[in-house]
């Protein structure tokens, strides 16, 4: 500022020096002409670079200031200055805006930014998938237009949201959203939106689960106690016969009951991740010869069991885990095929040194809509078959876990009335060949 001033001063002292220079050769007429000439000057530069200033402010943002001169100079210096301070702070805003993107693209719940007439003003990558939305085309339009489920125009017009919003869309069937709408600012608001689907689908198991396990244990310690009370009440009116009979069928149910504990158990550390026992090589011949002498026992001579021999093949695994998935495997054959019946045990070794146990019967067999199905807890084809022969509902469920532990698949094979077979397929470097030491 002090620059414009000393250059007012100098064209007024220019100019009075002129002037009196012109008056004292010429007359007063050329000292005014001279004077005139030199103001006109003065103002033809100071409009020049304010023409000079008025383009470059026409410019886009961060086009180069031109260079000034005399005063001017000391203004576009600050004007550059003022520029540059006004960039970088843009830079700065842009740089969080863009970490705000960032950071709102990575959140796992979707986010929609709402204006306060509930016009969509930004949404991320999750909030898109979860509602449907474009980029191109649904910025700018009203978030009640796009989604217009009922109860959640009801939920965003009531202003109550102090709870979340349990929505099921209708376009995809299947999944639930649980929406929050969070006001912030000057009548903004956030629409976030979580997937619960696969937690309601979890919640809907556990309450199945304890409804099925009340179920199946109510059912034993019906029996038992009525055979309890019968005693009590009528020891003296019955004979030895009768009250071992009663005995004897209320020992089945408890033993059934335990069965059923023993798979809860087992069931519950495999599904809690329970980091496996120490490995082990397991002799399959051992392990077969184990498992057909419980199906013999529990087929008691009415069925034909037919084991194969393994070649001296091994496993290396868990041999309590191990046990008890084949033994399933077996039992559960004895118990859906009648009396009569083939039960054949295999194992084979395959060229590319990975192996396959199987169990084959000519039982009553399975519907193909089942067999998805079977390894769910407490699944029954039959519920009536399936508690009359004994079974907890949890065999193939424990199966399952086992072999997942085991990086091996279980496999289906059946045909209503025609039997099945159920197939464990061990990768090659979990089976062994060789003469191993009998495993107590």
């Amino acid at each position: 500022m002090n620059s414009f001033w000393a250059e007012i001063f100098f064209v007024i002292a220019v100019s009075i020096v002129a002037g009196l220079t012109s008056w004292f050769f010429f007359s007063a007429f050329w000292a005014i002409v001279v004077v005139v000439l030199v103001l006109s000057l003065f103002t033809a530069h100071h409009f020049y670079q304010l023409t000079r200033l008025m383009r470059w402010l026409r410019q886009p943002v961060g086009t180069p200031l031109p260079k000034g001169g005399g005063a001017w100079e000391d203004v576009f210096a600050e004007l550059h200055r003022r520029s540059r301070e006004a960039a970088e702070e843009r830079n700065s805003m842009k740089t969080a805006l863009e970490r705000f993107r960032h950071a709102g693209q990575a959140l796992p719940d979707g986010v929609v930014i709402l204006d306060s007439n509930q016009v969509i003003e930004w949404f991320n990558t999750t909030a898109e998938h979860h509602f449907g939305l474009s980029r191109d085309k649904d910025v700018g339009s009203r978030i009640t237009n796009l989604l217009r489920e009922p109860t959640f125009v009801s939920y965003i017009g009531a202003g109550q949201y102090a709870d979340p919003l349990l929505l099921h869309p209708v376009r995809e069937s299947g999944r639930t959203l649980a929406l929050q709408i969070v006001s912030y600012g000057d009548a903004q608001s956030l629409l976030l939106s979580r997937d619960i689907t696969q937690l309601e689908k979890l919640e809907t198991m556990r309450r199945d689960f304890v409804a099925n396990v009340s179920h199946e244990l109510k059912t034993p310690l019906t029996v038992v106690s009525g055979f309890i009370e019968t005693l009590l009440d009528d020891l003296s009116d019955l004979s030895e016969e009768e009250a071992k009979h009663f005995l004897g069928l209320a020992h089945e149910q408890a033993q059934r009951m335990q069965r059923l504990i023993m798979d809860l158990l087992m069931l519950s550390a495999l599904e809690t991740g329970s980091p496996p026992p120490t490995e082990e090589r397991v002799a399959l011949d051992d392990l077969l010869a184990e498992v057909t002498d419980e199906a013999m026992t529990l087929s008691k001579g009415r069925h034909q069991i037919v084991p194969t021999g393994t070649n001296g093949a091994g496993l290396l695994g868990s041999r309590n885990e191990l046990r008890s998935a084949l033994g399933n495997l077996v039992t559960n054959a004895i118990r859906y095929t009648p009396a009569g019946g083939t039960i054949r045990i295999s194992w084979q070794t395959d060229d590319d040194g990975s192996g396959v146990f199987s169990v084959s019967d000519n039982g009553i067999g399975i519907e193909n809509h089942h067999l998805p199905r079977l390894t769910e807890r407490f699944y029954r084809v039959d519920r009536g078959r399936s508690r009359e022969s004994g079974g907890t509902g949890l065999g193939l469920a424990i199966v399952k876990h086992v072999l997942t532990r085991h990086q091996a698949v279980l496999k289906i094979q059946s045909e209503l009335s025609h039997g099945s077979t159920f197939s464990a397929q061990f990768p090659a470097h979990r089976v062994t060949h060789g003469a191993i030491s009998k495993t107590s």
